[in-house]
């Protein structure tokens, strides 16, 4: 439990108990520490907190951030554990499965960036990265100042269909 009105700052007591997750094996070097999203969240604080978390845990030298990814236990050069597919990834294949479904319609807007992150509960830029996933792949476009629209079906990628498939279908 939090002791919000003492002496010692949240983020010190947060990462405390990180530390001790660490030290009792229950994150092993290489796996993910949770995200400032999973802090906020868990611990109901604010992001800068959550991030001050990481970095006590930085400046303790028991974990490293890796811009992008997420922030590691261990040393750099510890090798990391596989990950699943990333977050923004998983969002993005989403929203892409609802296009393929018909919810969203071609050349009609996606949720905004406030509702994804509301809906996902996830920082701005996961939204963005997922939003720019989508828009590599082909499954949408951006008009500056309007919004994020579904493009055209011949626009999506091609495998689409066959990522239905897994592959595996029969050859002629």
């Amino acid at each position: 439990m939090l002791d919000r009105d003492g002496p010692i700052p949240v983020y010190k007591q947060i990462a405390d108990v990180i530390r001790g997750r660490i030290t009792s094996g229950d994150i092993t070097p290489g796996e993910a520490m949770p995200s400032e999203t999973e802090l906020e969240s868990e611990y109901g604080i604010a992001r800068t907190t959550a991030r001050r978390v990481a970095r006590e845990l930085r400046e303790q030298g028991l974990v490293y951030t890796v811009q992008g990814e997420g922030t590691f236990v261990g040393e750099p050069d510890v090798p990391r554990a596989p990950r699943k597919t990333p977050l923004y990834q998983q969002i993005a294949n989403e929203i892409a499965e609802r296009i393929r479904k018909g919810e969203f319609r071609p050349n009609r807007p996606i949720p905004s960036e406030k509702m994804l992150m509301k809906q996902y509960n996830v920082a701005k830029v996961t939204v963005r990265n997922s939003v720019a996933f989508l828009r590599d792949q082909g499954w949408v476009f951006t008009v500056s100042h309007r919004g994020t629209y579904v493009s055209q079906p011949e626009e999506w990628p091609e495998t689409a269909e066959a990522d239905i498939g897994d592959g595996h279908g029969e050859t002629g």
